[in-house]
């Protein structure tokens, strides 16, 4: 046999065996092994799928009222596959010339834009605008940016970044458009995929890249730079659907039926462009319950992975960002269908071959009343309107004179609930938002009307912001209630007088009742009751310390802050309420981490400003630096005293004439601050201090007090789809009291609020036809509203601040900071405060610049239930800024005359579509 295999004939025919062996064994396997595989392969490769998008599922209220639904449009969009190349321009001119002519929105997406001439990257500009939004310098890094701006928030540096970010976007509204993952501005990001997608350099500037796209798409030079741009914005939309050319390419949505009309006119000379007809988003009552609702979003790059990959969603569909349309976006999206086509080599569609038809989502029903939302929603907007000018409240119940104006009162929260149940009747904000400016994608202005006008003031209103879930503050007297049921639990006599004699003094300073710091006059006498219908602090200092500070003696009760805090936490004010949308929960204060938290700040403070503190051979090491922070913030528990200070300060590398502004500074604003003492506790007995919650936590307190101590769960849907309705709920844990009776005690004391003499909300419900429990409040807030522009405002009054200095040298000395101290200055303001104090030899101070900056004015609670012989609402109305907790009240008494038929229409339940106005 090897013989013959040495023979060049037969090593011939014994290859092409082998060979045509092998071709034959591959053949069988391909056509008969695996020949259903390869079918499939093959049929996918020739037959595609279009997803055709489900109608979403209607919201309605809790008696059927339609609050978000869907509506046919017109959506103008371009077939690919049945585009002329050689038409592509005259199409892409005339189509977006009768969408601009008509006033249409339009899909642009195109990031080189032209602007009097000169040519911009809309990449650059978008980073530009949110750089001087923030006060920010231009130049600066995204990560300069980005802990600038945390240094301005006041958010703990101890944070890791992915922390830092959801504290800016949930508790301040500030989306930076930043990637803290690789800390490159995501604009940036985005342009420079822009240029790698067309292989255009790196370093090309706009209008560069602009005429080598012109080139690359060999757009004629008869085509303007404008008309080149309109041609442009079709071929990267065409560009981006990529291989799927059987995809249609869609252009405009909801447009008019004249651009109907106009482009069905011209279809012959549009070849490729047709109309479709689509669902879309509808709201149908505008602004109404917007917060609740939410909106829709496109689908942003670090969604997809999750709706793309995941959920088999299209990266084109719109998804629930916020409130009810996101919490139930499974629920609401439904099922897509889809068409089947058959398409060629190039992805050119032949033919339809069968159509599945979209299954609409479920309907979602919510246990809002919506004719109640809207008298909330008016009655919030009135009150803020005539707080502002200081006018009257007005309503047939009886007009609320404001008799002192407060023009900052730009925002506020209301929130009524069933108060057996927990379910949210009304929850309303202001300002609000029309969630139908995102029906088809909002546009780039629109946007921008919704956003903080004013970041460097944490109050500036922002539209999109839940105030009445998110905006957690101090409950002032609000919280008196809780006071007062702890020191009844421990065995205070709710009729036992204690003498108010104005002020209690105190670690060298006044801890003073309001009627003394307002009016140098005193309560006197007064019991539980007394005290929390004419809400007097000297008896809640007096009760929560277990001390009577009048006679000075004990009370014979044993209480102190923990007791305080441990009711507070009984009536669910550490914790969620469980509504579904979206909401803040901060807790109740915690006196042990008191130290740490002052600390943390000390520590921020000196870092932010070690450049200024430290000699340079300190600041430039790192690694000592952060040893010479460490051992002055070690020292807090100690608190030593202020020449001790001085001394251990001066060894640590510290600028000799800065050793005692940093011991003052560490010494007096946050040392004297570390340890926990009887002042705090004050504080918090009123609602004061570290107390932080939201009105719907401020909610479900009053509802368990006013049912019975029942602490349920807050919620706000009602049914969906076909699932049972949650009306017959179970009632939450009831709150572990003692003794039940001692509730009664507290209604009794917030009856009195509204219907005895000296109660701090007679004046709206004295004559009111039903029998409202309430009580008010007034937290205040200290410091300064900054403006906008710093160096706006320091130009404006600088000749009153330092009149023998001249804005030339103040200006030229702000340069010369800048430029010296770039990594110290990164806001013009900033480095315009220091040019002024240097110029006047540190002469004018803080204090002197800020002169001509308004105060904060203090917040205005107002809580309340109703009937209080059988409670059915609870009414919580907060205004920001509002003055006094009393002018907070017309709000409830709309919502609750409303709610309980005394408006008297006798209509029955409308369930049509629409609110009856």
């Amino acid at each position: 046999m090897l013989e013959k295999l040495k023979d060049r004939y037969n090593q011939t025919i014994l290859f092409f065996a082998i060979f045509i062996f092998v071709l034959f064994f591959r053949l069988f396997t391909l056509t008969i092994v695996e020949g259903e595989k390869y079918k499939e392969l093959s049929d996918n490769i020739r037959i595609k799928k279009i997803p055709i998008s489900a109608p979403r599922g209607e919201i309605r209220d809790r008696y059927g009222r339609l609050l978000a639904g869907n509506k046919p449009s017109f959506t103008v969009q371009i077939m690919k596959n049945e585009l002329i190349d050689g038409k592509i321009n005259e199409v892409a001119v005339n189509l977006l010339n009768i969408l601009i002519n008509n006033g249409e929105k339009y899909v642009d997406n195109f990031p080189i834009a032209v602007e009097n001439g000169q040519f911009y990257f809309t990449y650059d500009k978008e980073i530009e605008t949110w750089l001087l939004e923030q006060g920010i310098q231009e130049k600066s890094t995204a990560e300069e940016a980005f802990n600038i701006l945390r240094e301005k928030l006041e958010i703990d540096g101890n944070l890791d970044i992915f922390e830092v970010q959801t504290i800016m976007q949930q508790d301040y509204g500030i989306y930076p458009p930043i990637s803290v993952k690789t800390m490159k501005y995501i604009p940036q990001m985005q342009k420079e995929n822009f240029l790698q997608k067309y292989n255009l350099g790196q370093d090309l500037n706009a209008e560069a890249a602009f005429r080598a796209l012109r080139e690359k798409f060999k757009i004629p030079e008869e085509f303007s730079d404008e008309d080149a741009r309109k041609i442009l914005i079709i071929r990267h939309e065409l560009r981006e659907q990529g291989y799927r050319q059987y995809h249609p390419v869609k252009i405009a949505f909801n447009v008019t039926a004249k651009t109907v009309a106009e482009v069905e006119e011209k279809i012959m000379d549009m070849p490729g462009v047709n109309i479709e007809v689509e669902p879309i988003r509808f709201y149908p009552n505008g602004n109404l319950a917007s917060h609740l609702l939410g909106y829709l979003s496109k689908i942003s790059d670090s969604e997809k992975e999750k709706y793309v990959k995941e959920l088999g969603y299209n990266p084109n569909d719109l998804i629930g960002k916020d409130g009810i349309e996101r919490i139930l976006e499974r629920n609401l999206k439904g099922k897509d269908g889809a068409k089947y086509v058959e398409v060629d080599v190039y992805g050119r569609l032949i033919n339809i071959l069968r159509e599945e038809k979209p299954e609409k989502g479920q309907t979602v029903y919510l246990t809002i009343d919506g004719k109640l939302q809207k008298v909330a929603e008016d009655a919030l907007a009135h009150a803020l309107e005539q707080i502002q000018v200081g006018g009257t409240f007005q309503s047939k119940w009886g007009n609320y004179k404001y008799s002192e104006p407060f023009r900052n009162a730009t925002t506020g929260a209301v929130v009524a609930l069933d108060a057996k149940t927990g379910e949210v009747l009304a929850l309303a904000n202001y300002p609000s938002f029309n969630p139908n400016l995102f029906s088809t994608g909002i546009s780039s202005k629109d946007w921008k009307e919704l956003q903080d006008k004013n970041p460097r003031d944490p109050l500036s209103p922002i539209p999109l912001y839940n105030l009445a879930t998110r905006a957690a503050i101090q409950p002032g007297s609000t919280f008196k209630m809780i006071t007062g049921l702890a020191a009844l639990e421990q065995g205070m006599d709710p009729n036992k007088k204690l003498y108010d004699d104005g002020y209690i003094r105190y670690g060298g300073r006044n801890f003073g009742c309001w009627l003394w710091n307002t009016k140098k006059a005193r309560h006197g006498w007064v019991d539980l009751y007394k005290a929390l219908e004419v809400s007097c602090n000297y008896y809640f200092y007096n009760v929560s310390t277990g001390w009577d500070h009048f006679k000075n003696q004990p009370l014979g009760i044993s209480m102190n802050v923990n007791k305080l805090l441990e009711y507070a936490k009984m009536f669910g004010l550490d914790e969620p309420t469980g509504i579904e949308i979206s909401e803040n929960a901060y807790g109740v204060p915690n006196p042990q981490k008191k130290t740490g938290a002052v600390k943390a700040m000390l520590r921020n403070h000196i870092k932010a400003r070690a450049k200024e503190y430290f000699e340079t051979e300190i600041y430039s090491d790192k690694t000592a630096l952060e040893d010479k922070i460490n051992e002055i913030v070690s020292w807090a528990e100690e608190n030593p005293s202020r020449g001790e200070l001085i001394n251990r300060i001066s060894k640590l590398g510290v600028k000799k004439d800065k050793v005692e502004t940093l011991a003052d500074t560490a010494k007096f604003s946050y040392f004297n601050q570390a340890k926990w003492s009887k002042g705090d506790t004050f504080n918090l007995s009123i609602g004061q201090g570290e107390h932080a919650y939201t009105p719907v936590q401020m909610a479900r307190y009053i509802a368990a007090i006013a049912n019975g101590g029942y602490l349920n769960k807050v919620s706000v849907v009602k049914k969906v789809g076909s699932q049972h309705s949650n009306e017959e709920k179970e009632k939450g844990e009831r709150v572990p009291l003692k003794d039940y009776n001692n509730l009664k005690h507290i209604k009794r004391g917030m009856s009195n609020v509204t219907q005895e003499e000296g109660g701090t909300g007679r004046a709206v419900f004295g004559n009111f036809p039903v029998k409202v429990a309430a009580k008010t409040g007034t937290a205040q807030r200290a410091g300064k509203i900054q403006p906008k522009d710093e160096v706006e405002y320091l130009k404006k009054y600088a000749r009153w601040i330092a009149p023998s200095l001249r804005m030339e040298d103040i200006e030229a000395k702000t340069k010369q900071l800048m430029s010296e101290h770039r990594d110290k200055y990164k806001d013009e303001g900033d480095a315009m405060r220091d040019a002024i104090k240097l110029l006047s030899n540190h002469r004018i101070t803080n204090e002197q610049l800020d002169q001509f900056k308004d105060n904060y004015d203090n917040f205005a609670w107002f809580v309340s239930y109703a009937p209080y012989e059988d409670p059915q609402i609870v009414v919580v109305s907060l205004i920001f800024q509002g003055g006094h907790g009393g002018y907070a009240a017309p709000i409830a008494r709309e919502i609750i005359a409303e709610y309980l038929g005394l408006n008297k229409t006798y209509d029955p339940v409308s369930l049509e579509n629409t609110l009856t106005r």
